[in-house]
């Protein structure tokens, strides 16, 4: 069953970060014919991060590509899945206020637990409840 829980829990957020993707594409500078070199190079390793889901430097490329939204395009936070934050961690957390990383928390402790019980349990289902979002 854990494997079934890593599999929903990685899947669901490398959804998010193609969402991302696809909505940083149309945002500007990045949708300017000749976007400036800095732009191309953040869309095309944000683009690529969505290919490495597993390998080795994922998270940490991850976390610098999701920091550098924060630090260099603040108009794309709207877009940015809070999530993600989470999910890469590290330098990321900074960018969350602590009743957020304490409901990001409980739900792992859920989502743990159900592995150790090896209980079915729906991420998606559990971080709504969580977030009220029902």
């Amino acid at each position: 069953m854990s494997n079934t829980h890593d599999t929903q829990y990685s899947a669901f957020h490398l959804r998010l970060l193609e969402n991302l993707v696809a909505l940083i594409k149309v945002q500007p500078p990045f949708s300017d014919e000749f976007p400036a070199e800095e732009d191309a190079s953040f869309v095309e390793n944000i683009t690529l991060l969505t290919q490495q889901h597993g390998e080795t430097n994922f998270l940490a490329d991850g976390q610098q590509l999701i920091c550098k939204i924060v630090a260099s395009y603040p108009h794309l936070m709207p877009v940015l899945p809070r999530d993600l934050l989470w999910f890469f961690g590290g330098d990321c957390l900074h960018y969350m206020p602590d009743e957020e990383i304490q409901k990001f928390q409980q739900l792992d402790e859920r989502r743990q637990e159900a592995i150790e019980n090896d209980a079915v349990f729906n991420y998606e289902d559990e971080r709504a409840r969580i977030f009220s979002l029902h």
